[in-house]
């Protein structure tokens, strides 16, 4: 029983992360989050919170996962303005070694 709390608790986090990151954290888009933690927090029986647990994992390799591939696209497509994306990706790079970037390259 614990090796399942353990594993729901990870699927959990794991979840709340995609969503958070992919979906947003805005005041208009909260209401998937808070779907997320109420069904997490529901008592149901053995064989569907374990289905519910494999739902989960699922949807949140299917939210990477379209993300990964949507910025796969948009970094192949040449026609496309591209200051915003290396923006982020200097960003990134910036962020990493413990560095912001300068005001021009703010936003």
């Amino acid at each position: 029983m614990s090796g399942e709390v353990v594993s729901a608790a990870r699927v959990y986090r794991e979840l709340l992360k995609a969503v958070v990151k992919h979906v947003g954290k805005e005041d208009h888009k909260v209401h998937l989050t808070d779907f997320v933690k109420q069904e997490f927090r529901k008592n149901v029986n053995s064989d569907s919170t374990r289905e519910k647990i494999n739902l989960a994992r699922n949807y949140t390799y299917l939210i990477n996962s379209i993300h990964a591939q949507k910025d796969l696209l948009f970094s192949y497509n040449i026609a496309v303005d591209r200051t915003e994306e290396m923006k982020r990706v200097l960003g990134k790079s910036a962020a990493s070694v413990g560095l912001r970037l300068p005001e021009v390259y703010q936003a």
